[in-house]
Parts: structure tokens; sequence; C-alpha cells
């Protein structure tokens, strides 16, 4: 058990079915009781904001009590209207300051782009955070400052996501321990980011079809190596590998040799149509960790002329070791640009890593806490396959 502030023993709820009076002792079973509620607010509604309201909804541990919108033309929107669901009776709002007051255990955040002053009042509120925002593994200085700012509201912060926040740190540790005298890991993205679905951040934050010298002195590197260090430390730290000091940043730029059609307009010849980012953790001046993304505006007319391969879109996780080992990922990118811009998988994946990660969360000790703290989490199945969701005595087969 740990105390909060006050310095009342909290119990720590049993991850069969998530109540806390000793069930288990008493000799019932797990799955006798429906678990208690978990209270979620949902901050923003983007893509990922969308995708997380319909897996809170959809989630039998937790429930929906609030949701904070950037446009005034959500203002007083039904939570589930917005997903195109039946109204579920909880609206949108403005008023950040209204769902500070709010009753809830959790906050899963995730504009475009992290506030550090709205997340420290959201922790300060007395409400935990899940984000993919960052915070997977931060550095010791930043992250006693954020420990701080939990222990006195008595919560828990945590990054997640897909990449980073999952297949850049989870996989690679959970397929390490099929492995010994590892002597490298990488993870990697192959994506085509016309499907992204967000045609403004691939335009205004990504920098395609700008000038390969705006792109090459733009803040994305530095932006995108705040999260992607913190993969490549926790990896070093949890596999007690003795990293140089610094994080390797490498960006490529490949130009469009001919007029691209994208959802950001037409990219023209001379233009920034594909993009490669590396980040690695050496030992004496050799890689030994990476993570790296591959961005191109579908496969044709580069500069180097780049391609995703044989494998089409997908991660790939690899273990040098002894044995080694490589995972590929398929079905997390969108098919085309129809099913990107309406429902993007991997959109979808980032929001379910952060919502079923809620219950662990809400659980945890005060702090910052990663999946080096956390238990391993898991989805949960389709209602019709819930315990109590089907009707056992229907239907006998003979």
């Amino acid at each position: 058990m740990w105390r909060t502030p006050c310095g009342t023993a909290r119990p720590r709820r049993c991850r069969s079915c998530g109540t806390s009076d000793g069930h288990a002792r008493a000799g019932r079973r797990p799955g006798e009781r429906r678990p208690p509620v978990t209270k979620v607010i949902q901050w923003a509604t983007g893509g990922v904001g969308r995708a997380a309201i319909e897996a809170v909804l959809d989630h039998p541990e937790l429930e929906l009590v609030g949701a904070w919108v950037h446009s005034a033309d959500k203002e007083g929107t039904d939570l589930g209207t917005l997903v195109g669901r039946d109204p579920v009776g909880v609206t949108a709002t403005t008023d950040a300051d209204a769902l500070l007051a709010l009753d809830a255990d959790c906050v899963l955040y995730s504009p475009v782009f992290a506030d550090t002053s709205v997340l420290r009042a959201i922790l300060r509120s007395g409400k935990n955070v899940v984000t993919p925002l960052g915070w997977f593994y931060p550095r010791q200085r930043d992250r006693e400052k954020f420990d701080a700012v939990c222990a006195e509201g008595g919560v828990t912060l945590h990054g997640t996501g897909i990449h980073p926040g999952g297949l850049t740190e989870r996989l690679p540790l959970v397929l390490s321990a099929l492995s010994g005298s590892i002597t490298g890991i990488r993870a990697e993205e192959f994506s085509d980011i016309r499907t992204y679905g967000a045609p403004e951040v691939v335009r205004d934050w990504m920098m395609f079809g700008r000038k390969p010298e705006e792109a090459a002195g733009s803040t994305v590197a530095a932006l995108l190596a705040g999260g992607y260090s913190q993969s490549v430390w926790m990896l070093a730290d949890a596999l007690g590998i003795d990293l140089d000091p610094d994080i390797r940043t490498t960006h490529d730029i490949a130009v469009a040799t001919a007029p691209i059609e994208s959802p950001i307009g037409i990219i023209e010849p001379g233009q920034v149509a594909a993009q490669h980012f590396r980040w690695e953790g050496t030992v004496d001046g050799e890689p030994v960790l990476t993570a790296a993304v591959n961005w191109l505006m579908g496969e044709a007319d580069f500069d180097p002329p780049w391609r995703f391969g044989p494998g089409g879109q997908r991660f790939e996780v690899e273990v040098r070791g002894d044995p080694g080992c490589v995972l590929t990922l398929s079905g997390l990118h969108a098919h085309d640009l129809a099913e990107g811009a309406r429902r993007n998988p991997s959109i979808v994946a980032t929001a379910m890593n952060c919502v079923n990660a809620i219950p662990d969360v809400v659980a945890a000790a005060p702090g910052v806490r990663t999946y080096l703290d956390l238990p391993l989490p898991a989805g949960r199945a389709a209602h019709r396959l819930r315990r109590g969701g089907r009707d056992r005595g229907a239907g006998v087969r003979g």
C-alpha cells in the first residue's frame, strides 16, 4: 500500500477484478463483483482524443465524465454525438477550470502540443494523467520536478502511446527477455504520411511540402528527440547499457522530382516529400540502441529514391543478441487516404494504449511512473465476450 499526502493508507486494487477490499483473501472469486468505476476526463478531441472517447465509453471499468475542447464550436456538444454515437449525456466544454473542479480520477491529456502549465494544474487538482505527449522516461531533473507536482496532488503521471511510447520501449523490452548477451536494439517506423489524417500537422509541423532548408532548420527534430531520446534511455537503463552521454540525432530529407498529390495539396518538385529521423544511443561512438521513423509521401518520384521495401508500411522491432529476433507489425496503418482521414489505426492504437493504462496508473503510487514501474497492461474484450455479458444458459450445445 502507498500513502496519500495526508498519511491515509490507500490499498491497491486487485488487477483481476479491480476491487480493493481484500476479496481474494475472503475467498471471493475474481469476476464476481463489478470493478469500481474510474472517472475519466478527455483533454482535447483531435484524432487521438476522439478515439480515446470511444475507448473509454467501451471500457467496462471506466466512466467518461467530461472533455475539454479548444474550439468554441464544440462547446456543449454531447461526447457521444462528437464521435458519431448516440448521446451519452456528457458534454464538451472550453472551461478548463470547471473540469479541474470536477470529481474525476484521471485525465487523458492529448492536445497537439503539451502545455506544461496546464498539465501541472491538472495534477495539482488531484487527477492522475495519462498522455502520449511525453514523460515516457524523463531524465532526472525533469522527473524530480514532476514528482514534486504529483506529490502535491497525490497522483501519478504516465507517458505512453505507440511510437514513441510503446513500440519503442515496451515491445523491445518484452522481446529482449528472449535473448542474452544483447548487443543492440532497433525500433523503426515505415509510414505513408499521406494517410496520417491531420493535414495541418503534416504541413505546418512536419514541414512536408516546404523547402528542404526550411525543414532542416525547423524545430521538428528537436521536438521529436524530446520523446524518442527518452525511449533510448529507458532501454539503456533497463538493459544495463552504459551509453555515451548524448543521443545522436540524424535527419535526412528527400525532395519530389515530379508533382505528388497529397492531402496538403500538390508537393512540387524540389519540395520536401520524405523524411528519415534516427535517434541513436552509442557506446564509444558506435550505435547500439536506435529509434527511427521513415515518413514518405507514397513511394514514387523522390530524390533520393527511398522506398518502404517489400514489407510495406510497418513497424519493426529488432533485438540483436543470443538469439536475435525481429518482430514486424502490420495492420497499424491506414490502407488509403480515405481510411486515414476517417479512422487511422495508428491513431486509434495510440489512444487505446493510453486508455488501457488508466486503471494501473490510478492504482499506482504518486509520481512519474513509466513502463519500468507499472504492471503490464491489457486491453478489454468486446462486450459480447465479457464475463456476465452472455446468457450462458441459452443455446446449449448438444
